[in-house]
């Protein structure tokens, strides 16, 4: 659970600037270190094939605890970096690094391995991870610890008989409590034990409490935690905030923010050991949706998703059909955002340009000017923003670094003002991705076959425009909103199946990447392309539902839904038989790419590359070349 800390006295203000500084500094030292000895690893070429690759990373200390050693060593080394992190800190930090060592070193399951660590920037730590918190002795919590109880933060926040939350602004801070209190064990003498109080006694108001560094003199720094309001948030608090015997873990993240003091806002990222959260009406849409009895197949494109379920018996029912689109609304107010992303990025060139001055040559139109006052005897007028090229070597590298370049005050404020709107836009884009998935699942059910298609593909073709839509974002959504309500979302190859090409009926029907409507000559079967091509994913079976590559069609079951459902199965086909608010923007419309080279749109001969539907074989994606399941002629008999 995030939990926004409300931070605005200056000084914790300047604590938590030198907290994130030290942690910084010692997660740079320790990446540094991970580097040279990764990089003698991979040398040792001659020792990793006569003693074995683990004793050479035992020799060069690849381990995490050789990093965590080392990151201890550069904590004591550095006298100023003890006044404010802990030993605990700079463990953590140091399993952060192995963990992208690890990657790098060992590949997954499909043989691939991460890049080499390197050095971060200061500005790219966001993240002080904590420590968890004890469960088998009490009262221990090394690191970021949260205290406080949810009925103390109500009784300090919703005074005057009122039953809702009236958080101000400006939070007080906690005091620690004061005196002593009962232990619940008595003496030798048999008189009650005490102890002097601590902040496990603390019933008040919520707060994150850090004890600062091991030389640090300026006592505990306590940062009032603010509780989310807003409807529906306080059953949602309560599921995480009120059994405190849950709390397991809190990290320290900040984001940008300009309005924000110091131009960061921090957030305590609290994990809770139990189940998540779900909000009664979607268990209920789950459990509906977990007692339909159909099966759906999903096609997903560049503008849309298209998706068409039958009963999984074909007894009886209708096919139904939906397709997710970007609305006009929806569609405007994304021209407007990526016209905003645009200025803002022209904005930050040009502030850059103006203050690094010497790093850049006269643009065509500033050089024609200057020759011609030149020419003219007039005085050379001064550029202060030049739109050349940046000045570089002769093999393209530029003469001086980019991260080496003076940057202005403003050019910092706008820099975070586009980070926190990239950010918001990603947080409407995930909420519109859950919804649409739910939408999706109280209709067809939540058992679903999808085409594997690789989406880089798509972004080779369309670029940054594919960010608009999110289909990737939409199907990984649709598979985790499928297994909540406990189906699942199985992907199928192209290539034994080649769903867009093929009919109900079982017959093949060639068509290109522009042509958007299916026509059979066979069975007379006409609707969009898109739809008929989820329609036969519901009927494609697996040899083993693990492995895309297994996926067959199964036309004869897909040829008797054609015979059982004809008349509904066209409606289901030509448009949307279900109501969705995502309406389309366009009937049959869809994203095509842009031929380069060309005056007009291609509308004869063969792509040399793969299209998007369609991904060419692979390796671990397509399986091997060979016969398709749907060509033998046993199979397109009508």
């Amino acid at each position: 659970m995030v939990l926004p800390l409300a931070v605005t006295d200056p000084v914790d203000l300047d604590r938590l600037k030198n907290l994130f500084g030290a942690m910084w500094s010692v997660k740079r030292a320790v990446q540094r270190d991970a580097r040279a000895r990764v990089d003698a690893y991979w040398d040792a070429r001659h020792e990793r094939a006569g003693r074995g690759a683990k004793a050479v990373r035992q020799r060069l200390g690849l381990s995490r605890e050789a990093l965590e050693r080392g990151a201890y060593r550069h904590l004591d080394g550095a006298g100023h970096v003890k006044h404010h992190a802990t030993k605990a800190l700079a463990m953590h930090m140091a399993d952060e690094v192995w963990i992208g060592v690890q990657r790098h070193l060992f590949p997954d399951a499909t043989g691939r391995r991460s890049g080499r660590p390197k050095p971060g920037r200061r500005h790219d730590l966001t993240r002080i991870p904590g420590r968890a918190r004890s469960h088998m002795s009490e009262n221990t919590w090394e690191t970021f610890r949260l205290v406080g109880t949810l009925d103390g933060h109500f009784a300090a926040y919703a005074g005057d008989g009122q039953h809702v939350l009236m958080q101000p602004r400006r939070m007080p801070k906690p005091a620690i409590p004061e005196g002593r209190v009962p232990t619940g064990r008595q003496t030798a003498t048999g008189k009650p034990g005490m102890r002097k109080a601590n902040w496990w006694d603390h019933k008040g108001p919520l707060a994150v409490v850090f004890a600062g560094g091991s030389d640090g003199k300026r006592g505990d720094l306590v940062l009032p935690v603010r509780i989310p309001q807003g409807p529906g948030q306080w059953v949602r608090v309560q599921h995480f905030l009120g059994q405190p015997v849950r709390w397991h873990k809190v990290d320290l993240v900040r984001r940008r923010k300009v309005s924000a003091p110091g131009g960061w806002a921090y957030e305590a990222h609290l994990m809770v050991l139990g189940p998540g959260y779900s909000s009664p009406a979607v268990r209920e849409m789950r459990d509906r949706a977990g007692r339909l009895d159909r099966i759906g197949g999903v096609d997903g494109n560049v503008s849309n998703l298209s998706i068409v379920s039958f009963p999984a018996r074909l007894d009886g029912g209708a096919p139904k059909s939906t397709e997710i689109a970007l609305t006009i609304a929806e569609r405007a107010r994304l021209e407007k955002e990526t016209k905003q992303l645009r200025g803002r990025a022209r904005a930050l060139e040009r502030s850059r340009r103006a203050t690094n001055a010497k790093q850049y040559g006269l643009s065509d139109k500033q050089a024609a000017r200057a020759q011609r006052r030149a020419e003219n005897g007039l005085v050379p007028k001064t550029v202060t923003v030049p739109g050349g090229i940046r000045a570089a070597r002769s093999d393209g590298v530029p003469q001086q670094a980019y991260r080496r370049d003076r940057l202005s005050a403003n050019y910092r404020e706008k820099r975070a003002r586009q980070a926190e709107c990239t950010a918001s836009v990603a947080v409407r884009r995930r909420h519109r991705a859950r919804r649409v998935a739910r939408e999706i699942i109280a209709v067809h059910g939540p058992v679903h076959v999808v085409e594997d298609c690789d989406i880089r593909t798509w972004y080779r073709l369309w670029g940054k425009r594919l960010s608009q839509t999110a289909p990737g974002m939409l199907i990984s959504t649709l598979k985790a909103e499928c297994e909540a309500a406990g189906g699942r979302l199985v992907r199928a190859s192209t290539w034994s199946t080649a769903l867009s090409q093929y009919c109900l009926c079982g017959e093949r029907v060639n068509k290109k990447l522009r042509d958007r409507e299916h026509e059979c000559t066979a069975c007379g079967l006409t609707g969009k392309r898109d739809l008929v091509s989820a329609a036969l994913a519901a009927f494609v079976r697996f040899t083993d539902v693990d492995d895309p590559k297994t996926a067959y069609l199964d036309t004869a079951l897909s040829r008797q839904a054609r015979i059982t459902y004809a008349e509904a199965l066209e409606e289901a086909l030509r448009e949307s038989t279900t109501p969705s608010p995502n309406a389309p923007w366009g009937a049959g419309r869809v994203a095509v790419p842009r031929q380069r080279g060309a005056s007009a749109p291609r509308t004869a001969g063969q792509r040399n590359r793969a299209t998007p539907d369609e991904t060419r074989p692979r390796r671990d994606h397509a399986g091997k070349l060979g016969p398709r399941t749907g060509c033998g002629p046993q199979l397109t008999l009508w």
